[in-house]
């Protein structure tokens, strides 16, 4: 029959989803483009796939037996990809990688130099996404591969057909408006109980793994500003409106005046690469993770040195100190 991989990826992902909304924001389509691809695969096989149950759909008996199909035919057809990658004596081909914007920043122009170098055949198609949805985005195929960001407290769904390799990890701190805690090199949580926080939502991993580090040390964060983006909440510590745990890679992502305290609790998250498990000998994949770990490999590893007691200049390796008052935090 006349099907294409997309439309079948549509169809297992809505088996797995449930709603042709949820399926749509697993692969990075519209609405409407999931429902077109259902469209052109029930016109292929001949027979109706789904059924609309008022304002739902739902797969019919068709729909369900393709699904269960489907995910054999597109293992297969990666086993294939996998088998012709191996047939060349060079490492060509075109990945599709998923990512999230500090890592975007950070992490990607230094992998796709390094990529480009040691492998000129390799081409890298990047996708910017929330931090929560690469999960699903490798899951389901959207991507080859996805850097995601794991943590100890929240981790990610572990499933046979996912692989999580960790790149490297980074150690919270807390960042405060400049000069707010002069002489204060370190802070409990318990401590924090009158501070007004800045944090994206609980729904959010980040935002379930600080608060569950908050509420083993005793105390409930009061979240006075739900915020997502990054760098939108260093603007507002730095002009003295809240608190909020930073990183290293997070402070790189804008110039910002504002003092970072060492935690007395250790809360980290684990920087990694997921792959699907039907991909990883792939020599594409394989070359672009190596790839990935070189450039990870070169970085500050919190967990691997002492967190700096003294004030020190502020640069790549500054969390963990309270540089001069008002210090301009930046990459060394």
């Amino acid at each position: 029959m006349d099907w294409t991989s997309a439309q079948l990826r549509s169809l297992v992902e809505l088996t797995r989803r449930g709603t042709i909304t949820a399926a749509a924001q697993a692969l990075g389509y519209t609405p409407g483009g999931v429902s077109q691809q259902i469209a052109a695969l029930e016109k292929a096989a001949g027979m109706e796939l789904l059924r609309r149950v008022g304002r739902r759909v739902e797969l019919t008996d068709a729909g369900r037996t393709l699904a269960r199909h489907a995910e054999r035919i597109l293992s297969t057809e990666a086993e294939a990809v996998e088998a012709l990658e191996r047939t060349r004596h060079e490492i060509s081909g075109v990945l599709q990688v998923g990512l999230f914007a500090t890592a975007a920043a950070e992490l990607l122009p230094p992998a796709l130099q390094e990529a480009r170098r040691a492998h000129p055949g390799l081409t890298v198609q990047s996708r910017d996404m929330d931090v929560d949805e690469v999960h699903d985005a490798v899951a389901s195929g959207a991507v080859d591969l996805a850097l995601g960001l794991d943590y100890p407290d929240v981790p990610i769904p572990r499933e046979p057909a996912l692989r999580v390799r960790r790149l490297y990890r980074e150690r919270f701190a807390l960042a405060v408006p400049a000069g707010s805690m002069a002489g204060r090199e370190v802070i409990g949580l318990a401590e924090t109980q009158e501070l007004g926080w800045i944090l994206p939502s609980a729904d959010s991993y980040y935002g379930r793994a600080v608060r569950t580090a908050c509420r083993r040390a005793g105390v409930e964060p009061r979240v006075q500003h739900e915020v997502t983006d990054t760098a939108a909440t260093l603007a507002l510590i730095e002009a003295g409106i809240g608190v909020s745990t930073v990183t290293d890679l997070m402070l790189g992502l804008r110039a910002s005046r504002l003092d970072v305290v060492r935690l007395r609790e250790r809360i980290e998250r684990h920087i990694v690469v997921m792959f699907r498990s039907s991909v990883e000998h792939r020599p594409t994949v394989t070359a672009l993770v190596d790839v990935l770990r070189a450039v990870s490999g070169a970085r500050h590893d919190p967990s691997d040195q002492p967190v700096p007691r003294t004030q020190q200049p502020c640069g790549r390796d500054a969390l963990g100190c309270r540089g001069e008052q008002g210090a301009v935090y930046t990459r060394a």
